[in-house]
C-alpha cells in the first residue's frame, strides 16, 4: 500500500520544482549539510563591491573588506551547536567563511543562506519558516542561494492543515512567519519574468527523511 507520507513528499517535490526550486532528498542531517556545502562550492563566488580597503578603517568596515579574502561565504543562523560544529568543519575544508550571526553588518556577498523550515505545504511546494530572529530572516533574503532544511515529517497536505499550529505560534508575539514558494521573482519590469530581484536567485530544499519512514 502506498505510504501517505511518501505521497505528500512526492507532491511537495513536484510542486516545488514547478516553481524552479531544487529539491534534494537526503537520509539525514549530515548528508544535508554536506550537500549544502557542495552547493556553495560549485557556484560562482559572490564578489562584494567594496572600495577603499587600503585605508585605515573602522572595525565594521574592516570586516566587510575581509570578506574579499574568502572565495565563498555561507550564513547559517539558528543551527544547534552540534550541527553548527559539523557545518563549521565542512566549511573549513572548503575555505568557506561561515557566519552564524550579525548578518546586518554582513549584507554583501553571501553565497548561501541556510535555514530550517518548520513546515512544508505539499499542495503548493511552500516552506513555512518561523523567522522571528532577524538573522534568520536575512539569511533567506540576502543570499544568492537560499538552502532550506525540511524534515519529511513536517510536510502537510495544504495550508488549512497548519491552522492550529500557526494559531499557537502567533500567540507568541512578535512573530514573523514566512511562507516561501520558489526563488524570488518579479514581472514588474515590462512583464519580463526576472529571478533574484527581491531575494535569492535560487532555492534549494533538502528534505530530510525520517528514520522510521517506510514505503
Amino acid at each position: 500500500m502506498n505510504n501517505p507520507k511518501n505521497s505528500l513528499i512526492q507532491t511537495f517535490t513536484e510542486q516545488a520544482e514547478a516553481v524552479s526550486a531544487r529539491v534534494v532528498h537526503v537520509s539525514g542531517l549530515d548528508q544535508a549539510l554536506d550537500e549544502v556545502v557542495q552547493s556553495c562550492v560549485s557556484k560562482e563566488a559572490c564578489t562584494p563591491l567594496a572600495t577603499g580597503c587600503e585605508q585605515e578603517l573602522s572595525l565594521a568596515a574592516a570586516d566587510l573588506c575581509s570578506l574579499k579574502d574568502w572565495s565563498r561565504i555561507m550564513a547559517a543562523p539558528g543551527l544547534h551547536s552540534r550541527d553548527l560544529e559539523a557545518l563549521t568543519s565542512l566549511c573549513r575544508k572548503e575555505s568557506i567563511k561561515l557566519i552564524k550571526d550579525g548578518l546586518r553588518s554582513q549584507l554583501g556577498g553571501i553565497d548561501v543562506g541556510l535555514t530550517w523550515a518548520e513546515h512544508g505545504i505539499a499542495q503548493t511546494g511552500t516552506v513555512v519558516m518561523n523567522s522571528s530572529q532577524e538573522d534568520i530572516r536575512l539569511a533567506g533574503m540576502i543570499s544568492e542561494i537560499h538552502a532550506v532544511l525540511l524534515p519529511a515529517s513536517a510536510i502537510v497536505p495544504d495550508t488549512s492543515s497548519l491552522a492550529q499550529r500557526l494559531e499557537d505560534d502567533f500567540e507568541n508575539a512578535p512573530n514573523y512567519t514566512a511562507f516561501i514558494t520558489g526563488s524570488s521573482r518579479t514581472s514588474d519590469i515590462e512583464r519580463v519574468l526576472t529571478l533574484g530581484v527581491h531575494g535569492p536567485l535560487q532555492m534549494h530544499i533538502f528534505i530530510i527523511e525520517d528514520k522510521n519512514q517506510g514505503g
